[in-house]
């Protein structure tokens, strides 16, 4: 008896968590909040319930931080999620790490709102930036290779609204889409050797950042 009831808490914490088919995985974050499946690391977590977004809110703070999905092991596939920043310059840096390690070693896309509106050319190039820490963080990758894991996105995007992001990863390819676009607004090699690990919602130091709607196809 004791062991059916153990098996019944187990199935019914992982549909709390999410909706999935073979390879698909919808996750519901209020539940998964509530469940305990998000690990928050240097940062405050509440929750948001608006209009087509049922969500997260990671808190403004000095360093980085994290909301690692608690048991989630990711390798190859596609990571779908709306995200919302904010036109605060040099203080808004939202993204998601994948391939983590620990709170200080992991790949990540992110990006920089308050870039998205910019007519200085140079500036605007470092809308949507990939990192690996502790190695390659943006300051190493843009000394060594200027303007190659930072780019544009052609879409005109409001710095203050929520948009889609399909982060694509393929071998070692990261290809990174925004609002549904055919066309990658960034393709970039990983710079880690690390192949699978642990996946959560990103901000960079002194940044908070809203997050909703996360889909997750595994593929290897």
């Amino acid at each position: 008896m004791k062991v059916a009831q153990t098996l019944l808490k187990g199935f019914l914490f992982f549909f709390a968590l999410s909706s999935s088919s073979q390879n698909d995985t919808i996750i519901d974050l209020h539940k998964s909040v509530k469940k305990k499946g998000l690990v928050v690391f240097n940062r405050k977590l509440s929750l948001l319930n608006e209009k087509m977004h049922r969500g997260i809110r990671l808190s403004k703070d000095t360093g980085e931080g994290i909301a690692w999905f608690k048991g989630l092991e990711f390798s190859e596939g596609i990571i779908e999620f709306d995200v919302r920043g904010e036109n605060v310059k040099q203080h808004s840096f939202v993204g998601i790490a994948f391939h983590g390690k620990d709170n200080y070693t992991f790949d990540a896309i992110y990006f920089r709102p308050f870039h998205f509106l910019q007519e200085d050319t140079v500036l605007k190039k470092r809308s949507v930036q990939y990192v690996s820490w502790p190695n390659y963080t943006w300051q190493v990758l843009r000394e060594k290779s200027p303007g190659t894991y930072e780019n544009a996105i052609a879409l005109k995007l409001d710095p203050d609204a929520w948009f889609n992001v399909r982060v694509v990863i393929k071998d070692n390819i990261i290809s990174t889409y925004i609002n549904g676009a055919d066309k990658a607004s960034l393709v970039v090699k990983k710079t880690s050797s690390t192949k699978t690990g642990s996946l959560g919602f990103y901000v960079a130091d002194t940044s908070g950042g809203d997050f909703a709607n996360i889909k997750i196809t595994k593929t290897k």
